[in-house]
């Protein structure tokens, strides 16, 4: 049993020895700066401390190193830009008292506003509306009913 925690207990120093080299690690010369992997063409270059990458290759007049161009570069270029003109085109939307999009919900149209507006009635005003119809029917025939009795009576 105390043969396994010791090896425990070594397994897990090995492990952390890797960890703590790399964490003291010597500070940067300037023979550091550049790493150099060999490719078809010569050789890629990347340096350390710009994050730049170079092809250098043997040219006619010797050796010659030329910068790939950076995409991230290009992409946050472009990123500035467009949020440049997001916000002339809010500003613009603002002076003309649009709402921006996605932000604020429309109002509904005002009462007051010219245009007509159709709202069909529910199920509890048309019950209205056929009560109060039934009612004038009623009365209407027990008027015509009235009448008729009375031209009956006068003849």
């Amino acid at each position: 049993m105390i043969r396994m925690a010791l090896c425990i207990v070594a397994g897990l120093e090995l492990a952390a020895a890797p960890v703590a080299s790399a964490q003291t690690a010597p500070p940067e010369s300037d023979n550091s700066r550049y790493t150099f992997n060999r490719i078809d063409a010569g050789y890629l270059r990347l340096d350390g401390r710009t994050g730049e990458v170079s092809i250098c290759a043997q040219r006619a007049a010797g050796w010659a190193c030329q910068i790939m161009p950076d995409e991230r570069a290009a992409l946050e270029a472009e990123i500035a830009r467009l949020q440049a003109e997001n916000a002339a085109v809010k500003k613009e939307l603002l002076a003309h008292d649009l709402p921006l999009p996605g932000t604020v919900k429309p109002q509904p149209p005002a009462a007051n506003s010219d245009e007509p507006r159709l709202q069909l009635p529910n199920d509890a005003d048309l019950n209205k509306v056929m009560s109060f119809i039934e009612k004038v029917w009623r009365r209407f025939m027990e008027m015509i009913a009235g009448l008729q009795k009375d031209i009956l009576k006068k003849t």
